[in-house]
């Protein structure tokens, strides 16, 4: 079975870019048809899909965030990473690495997620 964990900084000061890593085990993140995902959760609202990079490289990024987001993999090492850049507070809350059989903009859709990890974007 696929497990995900996410690693990174749990403290980002604003306007400073946010890196986080998911590494995969018990699957490799170029085989088709799964597609990888970033996904966040802010105090007190909805899950949302940041972005995915599907099994061949290709990338999809939210609108709202398309600017400021790169996402990226390491095939070599099975690992996938998100990085955010020119945060602000907006941007704290529990991050996600998910699995899904397709790409899409639904966070609850991808059917593996990570346990998450909580980023704060704070003095």
């Amino acid at each position: 079975q696929v497990q995900l964990q996410e690693s990174g900084p749990g403290l980002v000061k604003p306007s400073q870019t946010l890196s986080l890593t998911c590494t995969v085990s018990g699957g490799s993140i170029s085989i088709n048809p799964y597609y990888w995902s970033w996904i966040r959760q802010p105090p007190g609202k909805a899950l949302e899909v940041i972005g995915y990079i599907g099994y061949s490289g290709n990338t999809f990024y939210s609108p709202s965030l398309r600017s400021r987001t790169s996402i990226s993999r390491d095939t070599s090492k099975n690992q996938f990473s998100l990085q955010l850049t020119s945060v602000t507070p907006e941007d704290t809350g529990v991050y996600y690495c998910a699995r899904g059989d397709y790409g899409t903009t639904d966070a609850h859709m991808y059917r593996y997620r990570g346990q998450g990890t909580q980023v704060t974007v704070s003095l």
